[in-house]
């Protein structure tokens, strides 16, 4: 009787991790997974050591957006894994001097970006990158102290993992779309009426 309950015990005990793998698995591979912060970069919207869990289902229905911070294997080295702000899309070209950024649009209009998140602006060196279709300009938030594609070039579209979905890590900064930034409603409107 004794071997009976335990041989019930251990095929349920199979069956549930199964389940749980046929459940986990997928999950973790396709729709989210965790994410580790390392660096200054993001500072002081990311810090080191917080712990992230990466949306990576979203893209799959549309294309990041303008602010977007993503999550993505770094062109030079695609075993290490950077996070980042969007700031150019495909087709636009990025202007950027000192203390501002300004984007061309593809409908050729300019635009100067409002960036509050920056607490330690300085974007280095002017110049301008035209980016070609299936490419990002991508920039973090602590600029004097971030690879980035002012370095280091346009990032394909291909290399992006996901973006930032949730901050579970530490408790007292839990947010869901952490370091998330709404355009202006002038400026999104403009920018919703240019995609229809």
């Amino acid at each position: 009787m004794q071997g009976e309950q335990r041989g019930n015990f251990f095929t349920e005990l199979l069956k549930l991790a199964l389940l749980v793998a046929v459940i986990v698995i997928p999950v973790r591979l396709w729709v989210a997974q965790p994410f580790l912060v390392s660096g200054a970069s993001m500072e002081p919207t990311f810090d080191t050591g917080e712990y992230l869990i990466i949306d990576e289902l979203s893209y799959h229905l549309h294309a990041p957006v303008r602010f977007d911070v993503v999550i993505f294997r770094y062109p030079k080295d695609p075993s290490k894994f950077y996070i980042k702000r969007v700031i150019g899309l495909p087709g636009e070209t990025v202007h950027i001097n000192d203390s501002s950024v300004s984007i061309t649009k593809t409908d050729g209009t300019t635009e100067a970006l409002p960036e509050p998140y920056l607490k330690f602006p300085g974007n280095g060196a002017s110049q301008t990158v035209a980016l070609k279709a299936g490419e990002y300009f991508v920039m973090g938030d602590n600029r004097p102290d971030s690879s980035d594609s002012r370095y280091w070039g346009a990032l394909p579209a291909d290399n992006i993992i996901g973006r930032a979905f949730m901050r579970l890590l530490p408790v007292q900064n839990f947010a869901l779309l952490p370091g998330a930034y709404a355009l202006p409603a002038a400026t999104s409107a403009a920018q919703a009426g240019e995609q229809l």
